[in-house]
């Protein structure tokens, strides 16, 4: 698999724009470098939306979904730092998916990345936009533009809500699967989503036509880049 690992910890919200120069500075050097320390985190990469926005897109690689429940990382979670204290409550809309890795073709880490996600129709339809996606996604991949296709379904571990959590103020919501183009050509990316239409995906069991986001790279790293 392209990803690292076989699971993923991916996230959107809303960065309130006055404090948002403040979060990638923070989230560059003390948020990547605490969660990486973690055993099983493997990569860390964030996206901004096109345009400058306020949209931020967050995805952690991992080794195992278990890592989402290890001592480890919930003592992260539930002893946050100064300064993430300080962040916590300007994260907005949060959308926080801990995922196994279904397919994954191609890179990650590139310019351009398009997400999907999507709301099955009941468990039936997340299993049939399981089983349908990965044939769709491998076609994308090497066209021109497109470097990485990426399929995710979401599994919600065990564990009670986190001090991080509470600190947000309103509950995360989820998606019971997403999909993650990357690429180096926005256009590209782009017509390769007009493919996977709402019809075609309500079609292979979507609830709901895809909530669709665009990004561009602004920082990815490893465990040995910032140890």
């Amino acid at each position: 698999m392209a990803l690292l690992g076989k699971a993923a910890l991916a996230m959107w919200w809303n960065m309130a724009g006055p404090m948002k120069p403040e979060f990638e500075d923070w989230h560059t050097h003390e948020h990547f470098p605490e969660r990486l320390s973690v055993p099983g985190f493997l990569r860390s990469s964030r996206w901004t939306a096109n345009g400058g926005g306020e949209g931020v897109f967050v995805i952690y690689e991992l080794d195992t979904h278990g890592v989402l429940s290890s001592p480890t990382y919930l003592s992260r979670l539930n002893d946050p730092t100064p300064w993430s204290r300080k962040l916590m409550p300007y994260h907005r809309d949060m959308v926080r998916c801990q995922s196994h890795v279904l397919d994954s073709h191609g890179s990650l880490a590139g310019r351009h990345a398009v997400t999907l996600r999507l709301a099955g129709e009941g468990a039936d339809g997340v299993d049939r936009l399981c089983q349908g996606l990965p044939q769709r996604l491998a076609a994308l991949v090497g066209r021109p533009g497109v470097i990485g296709a990426h399929l995710l379904r979401h599994e919600t571990p065990a564990i009670a809500q986190t001090t991080e959590q509470k600190i947000r103020g309103t509950p995360d919501q989820v998606a019971d699967v997403v999909v993650v183009l990357t690429g180096y050509d926005e256009a590209a990316l782009m017509a390769a989503v007009e493919e996977l239409d709402d019809a075609s995906l309500r079609a292979l069991g979507a609830s709901a036509a895809p909530v669709v986001g665009a990004y561009t790279l602004s920082h990815s790293a490893l465990p040995a880049d910032v140890a």
